[in-house]
């Protein structure tokens, strides 16, 4: 059995240009509200916030209703098309209504942009589930964790594309007076839009479900649900039990990684007098370092499990947290050993974030990927909503030294849950002896 390379690399445009789209909205949305609009950062913080908020519902929701769809199109591919489509047309709004007001500031203009920036969040829950329950729909069972180490792949790439788009447009551009960002939207528009006809021309969704629907038939080992005695599928309740203990773990290691990618730079400012730019090449090689290893991941937790990969992956991080703590007491301002440091953060955080979403959609039958890839997200968006806030009352009321350990007891606390999670995993058996020359 061999993953499906080329065809699991189209099915990752879909990501790519999701990711693509989210590097944008989280470094240029801020701007705008603040340098454009004039608000508080505590407003802004607000409407920065909903897009997680949304997600605790959209994405569960709209997962669940693809998975009940039936089209000539297929199942996730009508999603993504008109998904991407109302975010584009609505995205292209923005800048314009960021220029007119910049123009002529009226109440009515800041409303406007408020409302069609909730509209286009609501367009992009739309398609999230979907696009990502894409990959395990042509992907079977035991080849996940590589399915997803290349979406993960596709994924950096468009966060990568965004970031030379940013950098190339905008060298020049210096703080003073009103900057448009229309083409800058525009661009990524456009990646956005040759993503999305890249996976409606090269997918064939409904001869892929067909071939996936007889490979189920013909393993029905891989399927863990059982018939209720009235023709519906359910999950035995061992297998609920694990599930359960598996998204309580996503939720804790998102509360301690998320905290430190939301208050690193702050913490390394206060307590090491580091510039803006100096902890931003601290993250920047985190991301690096996650990059690089969500291959060799995909392929190591296919030969040892998905859990034992994880396993490491979160001892490792609570170990890194711990470290930058121990860091604080000896050292107070910038040392390399810190880019070591992170760069051991990113690969503690691929080699669970490539594992844990196939450990998820194994555990469920092919009919409901979409719902069980909105379990996942609802609970990854729900740790990141809280732990800023959380981890932000505890910087102002405690102490910035609270940071790294509030980090590091969390993921610590993802390594103690996981222990529990009994399903999910997966390993390909290396084949022996006379049993190699087997041939269909």
């Amino acid at each position: 059995m061999k993953l499906n390379t080329r065809r699991t690399i189209l099915v990752g445009f879909a990501f790519l240009s999701i990711c693509a789209f989210w590097q944008m909205y989280n470094s240029v949305i801020p701007l705008i509200l603040t340098d454009t609009f004039h608000l508080p950062e505590t407003w802004s913080g607000v409407i920065m916030a909903a897009d997680n908020v949304l997600a605790l519902f959209l994405l569960p929701l709209f997962g669940a209703i693809s998975d009940r769809s039936r089209s000539r199109w297929g199942r996730r591919r009508p999603f993504i098309l008109f998904g991407t489509l109302a975010a584009v047309a609505l995205m292209l709004v923005l800048p314009l209504l960021d220029d007119s007001y910049a123009a002529q500031p009226s109440t009515s203009r800041l409303v406007g942009f408020i409302v069609v920036l909730g509209l286009l969040l609501i367009a992009m829950g739309t398609y999230r589930s979907p696009a990502v329950a894409l990959m395990p729909d042509v992907t079977p069972k035991p080849l996940r964790t590589k399915g997803n180490a290349v979406i993960n792949l596709m994924g950096a790439i468009g966060g990568v594309l965004y970031l030379v788009v940013a950098s190339v447009l905008y060298h020049n551009k210096g703080t003073v007076g009103h900057v448009s960002y229309f083409l800058l939207f525009a661009v990524v528009a456009g990646i956005m839009l040759v993503s999305v006809c890249v996976v409606m021309g090269t997918i064939n969704e409904p001869v892929i479900d067909e071939q996936m629907r007889a490979w189920e038939a013909a393993h029905p080992e891989e399927n863990l649900a059982e018939d209720d005695g009235s023709g519906h599928q359910v999950l035995p309740k061992p297998v609920r039990r694990s599930l359960g203990f598996l998204l309580v773990s996503i939720a804790l290691w998102f509360i301690g990684y998320n905290a430190i990618e939301t208050w690193f730079t702050t913490y390394a400012s206060h307590e090491w007098g580091m510039t803006l730019g100096q902890s931003s090449i601290c993250l920047t090689i985190a991301t690096v370092g996650a990059i690089a290893s969500y291959i060799p991941v995909g392929f190591i937790a296919t030969s040892v499990g998905r859990k034992k990969t994880i396993l490491f992956g979160a001892g490792l991080l609570a170990i890194c947290f711990g470290a930058g703590f121990g860091y604080t007491l000896v050292w107070h301002s910038f040392h390399p050993v810190l880019y070591v440091l992170f760069a051991l953060v990113g690969i503690a955080w691929a080699s669970i974030n490539v594992n844990s979403l196939p450990m998820v959609v194994e555990m469920c039958k092919g009919s409901d990927i979409g719902k069980f890839t909105g379990f996942y997200y609802t609970f990854s968006m729900a740790a990141q909503t809280v732990t800023p806030i959380l981890a932000g009352w505890l910087l102002n009321k405690v102490s910035y030294m609270t940071l790294f350990p509030y980090a590091a007891i969390f993921v610590a606390a993802s390594f103690v849950t996981m222990q529990f999670v009994r399903h999910g995993d997966s390993v390909t058996r290396r084949v022996k002896g006379v049993e190699a020359f087997n041939v269909e």
